[in-house]
């Protein structure tokens, strides 16, 4: 009797947590779906080669255009110039915090560093335009006031947090005997950090570099303050741009009509964003398990 009900207890409780990793999945095929639908009729009335090829876009004028690609340009344009801050920055420190300094000084740095994730995005987008803004105009007199490179900057700062501490983390988990070898070998600190440590936590660093860019992409309130509103193919990063997530942002805002043509982009907008950030992740997993070291 007391295994029967052993057995049944375990059997509840399976259940209750196959139910709760369930939900998870069911909730990213419930976005899939209603992306999907709204986008199917969406090209249903607007030409999908249209969508794809032309650089106008401008869905709310007349004669509306639906050209996604300097959507496209400006998502990307934030992302590359954001990964040029975070990415080295945040690589840097996770070495310094790795292999450089002491106990104690880990144990003060890494908390403060980590306390910039907790900052909300919609207060780095205000830092962007009211402190980054002017001091690049003091440099760069032709940086417009809502521009890429400050919004780009911001991102970066955001998800600095993020690289630093996944790619410390990869770095401590690299066992301390491999520090020793490269060291008994007449390696310097610099060179067993560099040429042993990175490498062998290139996983995890892989990881914490796509999640930040991913991060990037999908940024909302940084590029929705600081970016701009203005859809171009232009890429100059002293101008203003609009990326994908700036447009929905836009749009929600706006007095337009549920149903209309013009809604249904903010659905298709979002699709081509899901599925930009999911080729990211695939392409990511594979770089991951093609250089994957394994520990005993």
């Amino acid at each position: 009797m007391k295994k029967k009900k052993t057995y049944i207890q375990e059997s509840i409780i399976q259940v209750i947590l196959a139910l709760f990793a369930s939900i998870s999945i069911l909730t990213t095929v419930g976005i899939v779906f209603s992306l999907m639908f709204e986008s199917v009729i969406f090209f249903n009335e607007v030409s999908i080669i249209e969508f794809f090829t032309t650089i106008r876009w401008a869905p709310v004028f007349d004669p509306p255009s639906f050209g996604v690609l300097p959507l496209i340009s400006g998502t990307l344009l934030i992302a590359v110039l954001s990964s040029m801050v975070s990415l080295p920055l945040g690589l840097g420190s996770a070495i310094y915090l790795s292999e450089f300094a002491s106990s104690k000084a880990r144990k003060l740095i890494k908390p403060i560093l980590e306390l910039l994730a907790g900052v909300p995005s919609i207060v780095y987008g205000y830092f962007a335009l009211t402190f980054i803004t002017p001091l690049l105009r003091t440099f760069l007199p032709q940086t417009e006031i809502f521009n890429a490179l400050s919004a780009s900057i911001a991102v970066g700062i955001m998800t600095l947090p993020m690289v630093a501490s996944l790619s410390e983390d990869a770095m401590m988990a690299v066992p301390n005997s491999i520090r020793q070898g490269a060291y008994a070998l007449g390696s310097t600190q610099l060179e067993v950090s560099t040429h042993v440590i990175v490498p062998a936590a290139f996983s995890g660093i892989a990881s914490s570099f796509v999640l930040a860019i991913s991060r990037a992409i999908g940024e909302t309130m940084i590029v929705a303050i600081a970016a701009g509103q203005t859809p171009s193919m232009a890429l100059n990063p002293l101008g203003s741009i609009q990326t994908m997530t700036g447009f929905m942002v836009n749009m929600a805002l706006g007095d337009i009509q549920q149903g209309s043509i013009e809604f249904k982009t903010v659905f298709v907008v979002g699709m081509v964003l899901f599925v930009i950030t999911l080729i990211m992740n695939l392409i990511a997993k594979k770089i991951i398990a093609r250089n994957r070291e394994v520990y005993a």
